[in-house]
């Protein structure tokens, strides 16, 4: 139950960094996030733990949680190391999964298809990163898997982002089952280039993050 709680009010925190309601280095005042949200301090502290994995909130010893808008620079070129990573990961699960492990991954491709017929952005996003996590692990390299899943939590907020603009749901799902395909029919070549693309920001992608990005306020003075 404490983590379901952390992990809403990571999202909701989330979700009023990326939009502004936050500067650039203010300080997360714990007494009033505790009130806003009716809830004692140790699931904020563990929502503040979760943001500091994703680089949205720094936390400091004795002085507390402060807010960090990455540099627009940073992230993109975060997200170009993530798509060669996630890249290699499918090319890897695609010889190696098992069928057990396809069986999970069409499960997650099948809650997506239900979360766009709904149109819950919300629910899509997690079960978008059940589906990625379990290509990290079918890769059957631990080292690259956990790479992954690190690069993965910074950027979360951005890619949570990323399925709020106009038609990117239904996009992303259409990726999703093509990389599906590739996943069954054991065509690598497939699985890693339709991965790079379909997490690498460029294009109309990139014009499109860029806007939002400009819009939450997130730019550094």
């Amino acid at each position: 139950m404490s983590e379901r709680i952390a992990d809403t009010l990571r999202e909701q925190l989330e979700q009023a960094i990326l939009t502004g309601e936050f500067r650039d280095g203010e300080r997360l005042d714990e007494a009033r996030l505790c009130d806003r949200f009716a809830v004692s301090r140790t699931p904020i502290r563990e929502a503040f733990q979760r943001l500091a994995a994703s680089g949205l909130v720094e936390l400091i010893p004795h002085r507390g949680a402060f807010v960090r808008h990455p540099a627009f620079d940073e992230m993109v070129e975060m997200f170009e190391v993530m798509a060669e990573l996630e890249a290699l990961c499918g090319r890897l699960a695609a010889r190696r999964l098992s069928d057990r492990m396809l069986e999970r991954i069409e499960q997650t491709v099948t809650a997506c298809e239900a979360s766009v017929a709904a149109g819950d952005a919300d629910a899509y996003y997690r079960e978008n990163e059940r589906f990625h996590h379990l290509i990290y692990e079918a890769s059957g390299n631990g080292f690259l898997a956990a790479e992954a899943e690190r690069l993965h939590r910074r950027l979360q907020p951005f890619r949570r982002m990323q399925l709020h603009s106009r038609g990117r749901l239904r996009q992303s799902l259409d990726e999703h089952r093509r990389i599906l395909e590739a996943l069954r029919t054991g065509d690598s070549q497939t699985a890693g280039e339709t991965l790079r693309g379909h997490v690498a920001v460029q294009g109309e992608r990139f014009n499109d993050l860029m806007a939002s990005y400009r819009d939450s306020g997130l730019r550094r003075a």
